[in-house]
């Protein structure tokens, strides 16, 4: 650590004892107060260049970098003045590679909606048919959600039952030995059947 600040990973993270605001962790200790700070760390040498938006590639590819880096200005704990300086450089790295700023909005609402419906709670049923969409109409004045799955899977469908072998003794696996003159137990682990072990 040179002067009280260490790189790790991508975020630097700074340990002051001045006056911070309060929006940093504050770790106590010995009665002295150890404020937190942490940045975004790029390397000297980086150019902040992803795939550019003209280049023939999916666009999930071009995207993915993009919510990458709006994803850790939300993700960290940084302060109002990094988010915003991070914002800007966000924009900056998004013009140079001949995207549109607007994008980001519609990563933010994307990012909101994603969040609001993993605190909505779901309700899985079968599919029997009309008897279904009445159980969908019950559910509509909830805040639960319904999905529906089917029985007839391809997987199902396909397999063969197999029987399984209820005899033990054509078995592999631990077993144990009583010994009834000197009432001694032996347990042990075959890779074969017991029988054969026996």
């Amino acid at each position: 650590m040179k002067e009280n600040k260490i790189n790790f990973f991508d975020i630097t993270i700074i340990k002051n004892y001045d006056n911070p605001s309060f929006d940093i962790y504050i770790y106590i200790y010995i009665y002295i107060y150890i404020y937190i700070y942490i940045y975004i760390y790029r390397k000297p040498t980086t150019t902040d260049v992803f795939i550019p938006n003209d280049s023939c590639n999916r666009r999930q590819h071009k995207i993915a970098a993009i919510k990458y880096f709006y994803s850790r200005i939300k993700t960290y704990k940084l302060t109002p003045e990094n988010q915003q300086k991070e914002n800007s450089k966000l924009q900056q790295i998004l013009v140079n590679n001949k995207y549109d700023v607007s994008i980001l909005n519609k990563i933010s609402s994307k990012r909101k909606e994603k969040q609001d419906n993993q605190k909505m709670k779901w309700a899985k049923f079968t599919y029997v048919g009309t008897e279904t969409k009445f159980v969908n109409k019950v559910f509509k004045i909830t805040n639960v959600k319904v999905t529906f799955a089917t029985g007839n899977k391809i997987e199902r469908l396909l397999s063969t039952q197999r029987k399984q072998d209820q005899n033990n003794y054509k078995k592999c696996d631990i077993y144990q030995l009583n010994c009834p003159t000197y009432k001694m137990k032996y347990t042990g682990q075959t890779d074969s059947p017991f029988k054969m072990r026996f």
